[in-house]
């Protein structure tokens, strides 16, 4: 089976063609528009990355401690048109793969997907597609 990437965005719009971006790259995507029944949905949908748009579902330092403890294997990419999150900072440099800017580089993008498929197989983990 195809590990899931959970693109977190509330802005629908914007969330759905990020979704369409990634399923051209052969991606298993599900959009997901806020946090509620987060946990439920990373267990239930085999998740190895998460697209959090960090603009339209506001997150703190502790809710990403506390998801990366709980789901060590999953990927957590901040997306966000702000270049600096200072009170993301713990978050940022522990427990953040990557932060990427919006408008969103699709080479960018799926360069940190591939790196992300190569920890995971280096690693002994299934690739995330």
């Amino acid at each position: 089976m195809k590990k899931t990437i959970l693109v977190i965005d509330a802005d629908r719009k914007q969330g759905r063609e990020l979704c369409e971006l990634l399923k051209t790259g052969h991606f298993k995507v599900i959009p997901q528009y806020s946090i509620h029944d987060l946990e439920k949905k990373i267990k239930d949908t085999e998740c190895r990355v998460i697209l959090w748009d960090i603009d339209t579902v506001p997150v703190d330092n502790r809710t990403v401690r506390e998801l990366t403890r709980k789901f060590p294997a999953v990927y957590l990419l901040c997306l966000s048109k702000q270049p600096l999150h200072p009170e993301l900072k713990d978050a940022i440099s522990h427990h953040i793969y990557a932060c990427l800017n919006r408008p969103i580089d699709t080479d960018e993008l799926f360069y940190w997907l591939r790196s992300i498929g190569e920890n995971q197989s280096n690693s002994g983990t299934t690739s995330c597609h």
